[in-house]
């Protein structure tokens, strides 16, 4: 996307009643996410802006505790910190960054979200871990938003998403990326029982505090068409699905407008899941479900 026209993009995603503008972080043809979300949030006055997600990797925790500060009183409280431990193996490939194995990428990703919370507080940070060490820093600005801008964490395994369910506010019900590449692999973590398997997980390492978090899912194979059985079969195998898994599947949605509305709150319902990810080809059509679905 040309940065002329991110603007434009950004308010039109405002005037179609869309909630959240977000942005990727990757190394390949887009915008960089820091400057990318401040000019979203100068064009707009009402949208939300946020990080889907920033790698850990790519960044130190102190340096993004302070651009997500900045963004967040710079956009009067309308920005969200997504922050994930780095799947795509091209950018480190490219880039020369060592790909650590998950579990340490998801270790240094914990050590991340505790020191950025710590600076976002009214007290100086003293961190000593295994990956960061941060002595007396009192980190500014703080963010407008109280207790804290809302922290989103995503993942497909079980490690990753009882981290999440420890930090998150908000947390992403995601494909698993394990492979480091988006392909038909993912299928098996896209069904109807893989996505009730780590609803389990999250509930468990979130205990009580479960149902003050909002859940969220990325669809990946999103069409509106008056026909959702043929458009089912035509895109399942993208995710290496079958049309029947396809039909269950959180990541998908398709059909006629009155029925993409009925499966997004069949979803709510058997899920729990209120916040839903599209990509901005999908912008247009998909309107017409975000105007009959916004505030319910």
């Amino acid at each position: 996307m040309a940065g002329t026209t991110w603007p434009d993009l950004a308010r039109k995603v405002e005037d179609l009643g869309y909630a959240t503008l977000t942005v990727s972080d990757h190394l390949d043809d887009q915008l960089a996410p820091t400057p990318a979300l401040m000019a979203a949030a100068d064009a707009t006055t009402t949208l939300r802006v946020g990080s889907l997600t920033y790698s850990n990797d790519y960044r130190h925790p102190v340096v993004l505790a302070k651009e997500a500060a900045t963004i967040d009183v710079l956009s009067d409280g309308r920005f969200e910190l997504g922050l994930g431990a780095g799947w795509m193996a091209t950018d480190y490939d490219r880039a020369g960054i060592g790909l650590d194995r998950p579990g340490k990428r998801i270790e240094r990703l914990e050590e991340a979200l505790g020191i950025i919370t710590a600076l976002w507080s009214d007290q100086p940070c003293t961190f000593q871990g295994r990956h960061y060490t941060v002595r007396d820093l009192d980190g500014t600005p703080k963010p407008v938003q109280k207790p804290r801008p809302p922290l989103l964490v995503g993942g497909g395994g079980r490690r990753l998403l009882n981290l999440a369910g420890r930090w998150a506010d908000i947390i992403g019900l995601n494909l698993g990326l394990g492979a480091g590449h988006f392909d038909e692999r993912a299928g098996p973590s896209a069904t109807d029982q893989a996505t009730l398997e780590k609803l389990g997980w999250i509930r468990q390492a979130a205990g009580e505090r479960f149902d003050q978090i909002e859940l969220h899912v990325r669809v990946h194979l999103g069409s509106i068409g008056d026909d959702r059985a043929a458009l089912t079969e035509t895109l399942a195998p993208r995710l290496g699905l079958t049309a029947a898994e396809a039909h269950e599947s959180p990541h998908v949605l398709v059909g006629p407008v009155g029925d993409v509305i009925e499966q997004c709150q069949a979803r709510r319902e058997r899920y729990g899941i209120s916040y839903v990810g599209l990509g901005v080809e999908a912008l247009d059509a998909f309107a017409p479900v975000v105007a009959a679905l916004a505030g319910r």
